[in-house]
């Protein structure tokens, strides 16, 4: 029981971890292809693309606030809470850093062919990343 809080907190970081690199490839595979058509019809890529592959990656940063929190936390609390705190909330920001990515990937896709719309966009990927730093939230107030 005692090496629960353990795994927990690498869950914490890892799932995380491999959401934000999920997402950030599929973004980065996107504003790749949106560049080319912007190469082949003879326009210059927005710069702006490369901003659709960064954000998946601020989900890492929640996992490992989040790890900290139950590093933290670990004589306060019960061994199964430091656990399923780090399982279950990296695995939900881990999630939300993927379908951060892939929305970037559709707003890649967009903004290289039509050059419009980044502030909708970025505001569509806020919205998804939001979901993750509520769990991240919410589990460090239970873990207090």
């Amino acid at each position: 029981m005692e090496i629960l809080p353990s795994i927990g907190f690498v869950c914490a970081l890892f799932f995380p971890a491999v959401g934000s690199v999920l997402g950030a490839s599929a973004a980065g595979m996107a504003s790749i292809a949106a560049m080319k058509k912007c190469f082949l019809r003879g326009e210059p890529a927005p710069f702006i693309l490369i901003a659709f592959v960064g954000i998946p990656l601020s989900q890492i940063i929640y996992g490992m606030i989040l790890m900290n929190s139950i590093i933290k936390a670990a004589d306060k609390i019960l061994p199964i809470t430091g656990f399923l705190a780090g399982l279950l909330g990296g695995i939900a920001i881990g999630i939300s850093a993927v379908y951060t990515g892939k929305a970037g990937a559709l707003a890649a896709d967009a903004m290289g062919e039509t050059g419009k719309g980044f502030g909708f966009y970025i505001m569509v990927m806020g919205i998804l990343e939001t979901a993750g730093l509520f769990v991240m939230v919410f589990l460090m107030a239970i873990l207090k």
